[in-house]
């Protein structure tokens, strides 16, 4: 049978064994699987085949083939600074491949898959036209577990210690866990110890992995461990960094990488739960470069992002190789079966998800949104369009010391809500956080004001809700009793019509599950806000008896201040959001809360 034409998890456990056999067949002739290292470097001949759609891939692989091949189209122009040098790309390939041994499994060598040339071959091959350095100074490597992750981890830290032509190389294996890190470096030091010729020129200790012709090393580095600053890193190489809530240990890293002339870090990693760390930021700024090619963004970074297009195509095996490049050297009998069987489980689904599939999901049955349903909700509005419309306020003040936040929420004509959203964070609040960049990305656009000193002065979101009343016709402005006392007074003074809104299941419940239903109809705009999207992420959901909702935190650090300002004006403006009957006569269907 020709696998194409058949989905296999349509066959019994026989049928696919054959339609596996017949898969590794096809791929196998086709050169998309090498079972012997390349003759030749591949880098160039697999982007042309990914464009040309003999390997199935996702969008932003296909994206990236094609960034290499137009700018191997732009060579010759002087004005374009780099080159693509054939024998630097081949160079680590081949040291992989001859010199390196693997550590586990039944096979005696190495062989780089086509995909593997394309990503070595890109971040070595690409150099500065006049000085012969890497371009690359960073390269996300975006994929499912078990294809070859720590193995070509393992392979491009010894090359890196010994064989990259740099004097006294630091080379790091690093890890949100000191334990993890300890996993790296040991993988990296049973490769050593496997392969007589490496183990006659790497020392490798149990704490250390000295190659004493370039006085290079190897160490495991991890977030728990202090005292990083001054590394002088030559190659990192950061294993899972969907763990990652902070940018501490890369930021340290990165900036320790100063006085090398051509130093390169590497993010290897498969998706994960925490939606609001250092990945999601990587992968959103990877898809802006892919996708404006022509703006030159992050032209220093090299981006492989492998997942699913869509849910859709989890139930296809045949698509499974866009996450999985290695698919097919797995065991795909056993992964189809085994599919088969854990799908039907809500927590097994989204294990296979996120880490098989490579797309972002929330493993918890009770988060209130996942990615893909945010995704939705990517309408812009321009706020030209709303002067002078009906909406109502909401705002969060938590704690003084904390964030404080406020929202209007407008109607729409077409039943959907606007959320226009402020927030703000005393400096002291600030330089404790745990994720400064990002905060310092939110202030960039005008999404949160970092103020003076040590707590928020309330004063500031009477101010905004002033100035926000020239534009728009504030109706009134809901508020939660528990700490607006002052607040709500003063607004009252201004002139704004008030609300308490009690914070409980009965009169936030339906509310809440409304706001999800207009999620899930992608009825929801707040024009792409990050901080807005940050606090929906955050959002998980906590039931009473009834099944009525109450929003709360994932976790401490995870804020939901945005969401809970919104989720108070809507208890009002769910009653504007009303469909008149056909006849243009008294409106009489409302939305439902079932």
């Amino acid at each position: 049978m020709k696998t194409s034409n058949v989905n296999p998890l349509s066959l019994n456990y026989q049928g696919i064994q054959e339609w596996a056999k017949n898969y590794v067949e096809e791929e196998t002739e086709l050169g998309h699987i090498l079972k012997d290292p390349a003759p030749a470097l591949l880098t160039n001949i697999y982007a042309q085949m990914v464009k040309e759609g003999s390997v199935t891939a996702n969008e932003w692989v296909k994206r990236a083939c094609q960034r290499h091949l137009n700018d191997l189209k732009r060579e010759k122009d002087p004005n374009f600074p780099w080159k693509f040098d054939e024998e630097k790309a081949w160079r680590p390939i081949r040291f992989i491949e001859k010199k390196c041994k693997p550590s586990k499994g039944d096979f005696n060598r190495l062989v780089l898959q086509p995909w593997q040339h394309f990503i070595v071959g890109s971040m070595f091959g690409w150099v500065d036209k006049k000085t012969g350095y890497r371009r690359f100074r960073e390269a996300l490597i975006f994929l499912g577990r078990k294809n070859g992750k720590t193995t070509l981890e393992s392979g491009l830290a010894d090359y890196m210690a010994g064989f990259d032509g740099e004097n006294g190389p630091n080379c790091y294996v690093l890890a949100n866990s000191q334990k993890q890190a300890g996993i790296l470096f040991e993988e990296a030091r049973t490769m050593i110890t496997s392969s007589p010729w490496l183990r006659e020129r790497f020392v490798p200790n149990r704490s250390e992995i000295r190659f004493p012709a370039t006085n290079g090393k190897i160490q495991a580095l991890s977030a728990e461990k202090n005292n990083k600053d001054g590394e002088n890193l030559h190659f990192g190489v950061f294993d899972e960094i969907h763990e990652y809530q902070d940018y501490s240990l890369i930021s340290v890293m990165k900036r320790s990488r100063g006085t090398r002339k051509q130093p390169l870090i590497v993010y290897i990693t498969t998706a994960g739960n925490v939606l609001d760390g250092p990945l999601v930021d990587f992968i959103d700024q990877g898809q802006d470069c892919l996708k404006n090619y022509a703006d030159d963004i992050k032209e220093r970074t090299f981006y492989y992002m492998a997942s699913l297009d869509s849910m859709k195509e989890a139930d296809d095996p045949r698509m499974w190789v866009k996450a999985n490049p290695n698919f097919g050297l797995m065991s795909i009998v056993d992964l189809i079966s085994d599919y088969k069987s854990d799908r039907r489980s809500p927590k097994e689904y989204a294990d296979w998800v996120t880490k098989q599939f490579n797309i972002f999901a929330e493993t918890d049955e009770l988060s209130f949104i996942t990615p893909e349903t945010l995704e939705k909700n990517n309408k812009v509005i321009n706020l030209s369009e709303l002067e002078g419309a009906d909406c109502i306020g909401g705002y969060d003040l938590s704690n003084t010391e904390d964030f404080t936040s406020a929202c209007l929420e407008f109607p729409l004509d077409d039943g959907g809500v606007f959320i226009l959203e402020k927030s703000w964070i005393p400096q002291k609040r600030f330089e404790r956080d745990k994720n400064p960049e990002r905060i310092k990305d939110w202030e960039r656009r005008g999404e949160i004001e970092i103020i003076p000193g040590d707590y928020v002065d309330f004063s500031y979101v009477l101010d905004w809700f002033e100035k926000m009343s020239e534009r728009f016709n504030i109706i009134q402005i809901n508020y939660d009793p528990a700490k607006a006392l002052r607040l709500n007074k003063e607004l009252e003074n201004s002139g704004f019509q008030t609300n308490e809104v009690r914070q409980g299941f009965i009169t936030l419940g339906g509310p809440m599950q409304n706001f999800k239903e207009l999620l899930l109809d992608g009825k929801v705009t707040f024009n792409n806000q990050k901080i807005f999207r940050w606090y929906l992420n955050n959002v998980r959901l906590r039931q009473d008896r009834n099944n009525n909702w109450l929003p709360t935190k994932q976790s401490q650090s995870r804020k939901i201040d945005g969401f809970a300002a919104a989720l108070d004006a809507h208890v009002s403006v769910i009653d504007m959001l009303v469909e008149p009957t056909e006849n243009d006569g008294p409106a009489s269907e409302f939305i439902s809360f079932k």
